[in-house]
C-alpha cells in the first residue's frame, strides 16, 4: 500500500462507525424481535418511555437514532436530544439541560425524544430527579434510556419504561456486516481474518468495525495475524495451550505462554481473564477440570479488580492449576 493510500484510509477511520450506522430500523441486524416491537410503536406514532439494556456495541444507540429518523425525517436532530450520563452524571443535567429541552416550544410533532446514554452512570440523586422529570413532561417528551446494567437503574424508573434487553450480536450477523463493509471499502478480507474479527468482537459490532478499520490501515490484506495484532487479542489456541500446560502440571511452559502474551503481545491481564472465561467450555477438557479452572478464574478476576498485580495473580492461578488444587 502506498503512503497516500495509507493516509487516505487512516483519514476515513474516524467516521466508519457513523458511516455504516443503520439509518432505519429495517437496517438493524441481529435483533429481529426488538426491531419488530419498536416498529409497532413507530407505526402507531405512540412511543412510551423506553429502557435499552445490554452490552456495548449491540445496537442500543442505533435503534434510538433510527426511531427518531423514522418519526421526524430530515428534521430529526431538532427533536432529538442525546446526552451521555457518564460525562454528565450530576443532578444538574437533569434539572437544567433536560428540563430546558423539554420546555422548549416546538411545532409539527406531538412529542420530542430525549436519549440518555449510559444512564446507569447517573447518581442516585440524578435518577430520582429524572423520575420526577419523566412524569412532569410525559405529555410532550419521551425518554429513551440506555445502559449496560439495568440493575443500576432504580426501580421507579424501570417501572415507567418499556424494557428492551439487547443480547450480544450473533456471530453470523457480525460476519455479514463485516463482509459488506469490506466489500464497500475495497478491502481484501481473508476467511481467517473474518473469523478472527468475529472472535475478537465477541458480539460487539462496534469492536468488529473498529478492528477492520485498524487492520485495513496496516496492509493490503486483512488476515488473521493482522487482526490479532491490531486488536491485542490472544489467539484461542494460545489460551488453550496455556491452560492445558498448567492442567498437565507443566507450570514452566504455561508461564512462558503467559509471559509472551503479556510482554510481547501486550495483552492486558484483564483481557486474558475475559478470554479464558468465554473460551473454557470450548477446550477439550473434562467437566471437573473446567469447573476447577472457572473457580480459579473467578478468584483471580476478583483480586485483579480489587487492585492486585495482574501478572502475580495470573501466575498464581496457573500455579494452582498445575498443582491440581
Amino acid at each position: 500500500m502506498s503512503e497516500a493510500e495509507s493516509e487516505s484510509r487512516a483519514g476515513r477511520e474516524e467516521v466508519w462507525i457513523e458511516k455504516y450506522r443503520p439509518q432505519t430500523l429495517d437496517d438493524v441486524m441481529g435483533h429481529e424481535n426488538i426491531v419488530g416491537r419498536l416498529k409497532s410503536y413507530v407505526s402507531r406514532n405512540d412511543l412510551s418511555h423506553m429502557l435499552f439494556s445490554g452490552p456495548a456495541g449491540t445496537g442500543k444507540t442505533t435503534c434510538a437514532t433510527a426511531i427518531a429518523r423514522e418519526l421526524y425525517g430530515e428534521d430529526w436532530r431538532e427533536h432529538f436530544l442525546e446526552l451521555n450520563a457518564s460525562d454528565e452524571r450530576g443532578i444538574d443535567v437533569v434539572r437544567d439541560r433536560i428540563k430546558n429541552f423539554a420546555r422548549t416550544s416546538f411545532g409539527g410533532v406531538e412529542y420530542r425524544i430525549i436519549f440518555l446514554d449510559e444512564a446507569d452512570a447517573l447518581t442516585s440523586d440524578a435518577q430520582s430527579a429524572l423520575r420526577r422529570t419523566m412524569e412532569q413532561f410525559s405529555n410532550n417528551v419521551r425518554f429513551i434510556l440506555s445502559c449496560n446494567y439495568s440493575s443500576q437503574i432504580i426501580d421507579p424508573i424501570q417501572s415507567r419504561c418499556a424494557v428492551f434487553r439487547f443480547s450480544p450480536l450473533a456471530d453470523d450477523a457480525v460476519a455479514e456486516e463485516i463482509r459488506n463493509i469490506a466489500a464497500e471499502e475495497g478491502i481484501e478480507l481473508t476467511e481467517d481474518g473474518l473469523d478472527a474479527l468475529v472472535y475478537a468482537a465477541d458480539g460487539d459490532m462496534r469492536k468488529a468495525i473498529n478492528g477492520l478499520q485498524a487492520a485495513s490501515v496496516s496492509g493490503d490484506t486483512v488476515d488473521e495475524s493482522a487482526v490479532y495484532a491490531i486488536t491485542s487479542t490472544a489467539r484461542p489456541e494460545e489460551i488453550r495451550t496455556m491452560v492445558q500446560s498448567a492442567l498437565d502440571g507443566d507450570f514452566t511452559a504455561s508461564r512462558a505462554t503467559l509471559d509472551r502474551l503479556l510482554t510481547e503481545e501486550g495483552i492486558a491481564g484483564g483481557d486474558i481473564i475475559d478470554q479464558l472465561h468465554r473460551s473454557i467450555w470450548e477446550f477439550d477438557i473434562e467437566d471437573e477440570a473446567a469447573v476447577r479452572v472457572l473457580e480459579r478464574i473467578g478468584e483471580t478476576d476478583y483480586r485483579i479488580t480489587r487492585g492486585a498485580n495482574e501478572r502475580v495473580q495470573l501466575e498464581a492461578m496457573l500455579a494452582s492449576l498445575a498443582q491440581g488444587e
